[in-house]
């Protein structure tokens, strides 16, 4: 799972957002966001399609399930 939080992080930081911002447009909390991103909260499927589409990049690529970059 610390894998997914830190794809997560890297992901938004390199699309531009805070947390702030991503929170907003996924409808969750910043504290919420904040502990995927550390890795102490585990996203549902429904949390990780929210990211994936708020972030533009395909789910495999955060869980990184059978992706190839």
């Amino acid at each position: 799972m610390g894998n997914i939080s830190i794809r997560i992080r890297a992901f938004r930081k390199l699309k531009g957002f805070t947390q702030l911002e991503l929170a907003g447009k996924i409808g969750v909390s910043v504290a919420v966001l904040g502990a995927v991103e550390r890795g102490t909260r585990k996203p549902d499927q429904l949390l990780l399609k929210k990211i994936s589409s708020a972030l533009n990049v395909n789910i495999d690529e955060l869980t990184q399930k059978n992706y190839q970059a």
